[in-house]
């Protein structure tokens, strides 16, 4: 069988072709080819090779608009959970946890009697990258008193997340001026600020079980009665949090405010 041992395959300028060398073949130039069949390993420092899959199961291939790297999937994004104040404390951030919702609600004014009724507390609402954040303190204001006709009903305190956000309180009612509802706190810091509503003003027998208290952003007050003088008293509980305190029949005391709240949303990404 005849042999031919060559150095180099050139074209006929001399420029392009083959350099054989140790058992290797390198291109001068670009190599063009229609069908490449492989049955070995691709190897090199190339950008556009495949990284080595090995001991990369269950991974995928990602690009920086550079380099190819494999890519863990991850299982962790969207919603991780979400936590609920309604006393002082301190927030910790979860494991994970990037960005957090936090919506913070004042706490509601009392109300006092012929239906004159408090004010509830503002809302405030912001994203916060947390990524750089262990911890936070929470503050939730605590709820106005009621008081008997004609006494002022006592103010909601401010319920704030750190230095982030924070909503003032609802004023009681008769405490802005005599005879009318309290009006309503206010956001403060965040990316959505909103006002509580007001309370209801002095009414009479006809307005008996049709007065009102500050309705908020989480829902409105205790119930109204026509025929129990101090029902929105005996109720106050039944109110969403930073709501008003309802007014009570005749001179009675009326119902106090409901106290702030925290909540917070927590997310991976």
């Amino acid at each position: 069988m005849a042999q031919l041992n060559v150095g180099a395959i050139k074209d006929l300028g001399g420029i392009g072709g083959f350099t054989l060398s140790s058992g290797g073949v390198t291109a001068n130039g670009t190599l063009n080819v229609t069908n490449l069949k492989v049955d070995g390993t691709i190897s090199g420092s190339s950008n556009y090779l495949i990284p080595n899959p090995s001991g990369n199961a269950n991974k995928y291939l990602s690009t920086d608009g550079s380099n190819l790297t494999w890519a863990e999937v991850s299982t962790n994004a969207g919603v991780r959970s979400m936590q609920v104040w309604t006393s002082n404390g301190t927030w910790y951030r979860p494991s994970g946890v990037k960005t957090i919702n936090v919506t913070v609600t004042g706490a509601g004014g009392g109300g006092s009697g012929f239906c004159e009724s408090g004010g509830s507390g503002g809302t405030a609402q912001r994203q916060v990258d947390v990524t750089n954040v262990s911890s936070v303190s929470v503050s939730v204001g605590n709820p106005g008193g009621g008081s008997n006709y004609s006494g002022c009903g006592g103010n909601g305190n401010t319920t704030s997340f750190g230095g982030y956000c924070s909503a003032s309180g609802g004023y009681g009612a008769n405490c802005r001026q005599q005879h009318a509802g309290g009006i309503g706190g206010n956001g403060s810091g965040g990316s959505l600020n909103v006002y509580g509503g007001g309370g209801n003003g002095h009414g009479s027998y006809h307005s008996y079980g049709n007065h009102s208290s500050g309705r908020g952003y989480w829902g409105g007050g205790q119930p109204a009665s026509h025929a129990q003088r101090n029902y929105g008293h005996h109720h106050q509980g039944h109110a969403a949090w930073g709501a008003g305190g309802n007014g009570a029949r005749e001179g009675n005391r009326g119902a106090a405010g409901r106290q702030g709240v925290v909540v917070i949303h927590e997310y991976y990404g």
